[in-house]
């Protein structure tokens, strides 16, 4: 239960975010800031419960609801394809590497941050 109610504050947050920045171009800005500012989170939040332990049910409400319902690896994958669609091969090649390369950064980033 936890983790539904966390998935459904997370995608509102998501949905919020994206319609306050609405359409900017080809380059998805919104899906990729989410899902950089979510991997930064979820690598702050695991620094953060695996030093504290025994609190399973806030970081699953956090980490797996939360944060799994705010970022959407789905949403990356239909926008990508979309723009090798419309033949924009810089735009989703561009996408596709700064999204897995800055994401794994904010992850790192996170766990460092809170070590």
């Amino acid at each position: 239960m936890v983790v539904a109610v966390g998935g459904a504050f997370g995608a509102l947050g998501r949905a919020a975010l994206t319609l306050w920045m609405g359409p900017m171009g080809y380059f998805p800005i919104a899906t990729f800031l989410v899902n950089l500012l979510g991997s930064l989170m979820i690598g702050m939040a695991w620094s953060y419960f695996s030093r504290s332990g025994g609190q399973i049910l806030l970081s699953a409400f956090l980490m797996t609801g939360v944060l799994g319902g705010f970022t959407t690896f789905s949403t990356f994958s239909l926008e990508t394809a979309h723009l090798i669609q419309q033949g924009a091969w810089g735009w989703a090649a561009s996408y596709l590497v700064l999204s897995v390369l800055c994401c794994l950064f904010g992850a790192g980033l996170g766990i460092w941050l809170l070590r």
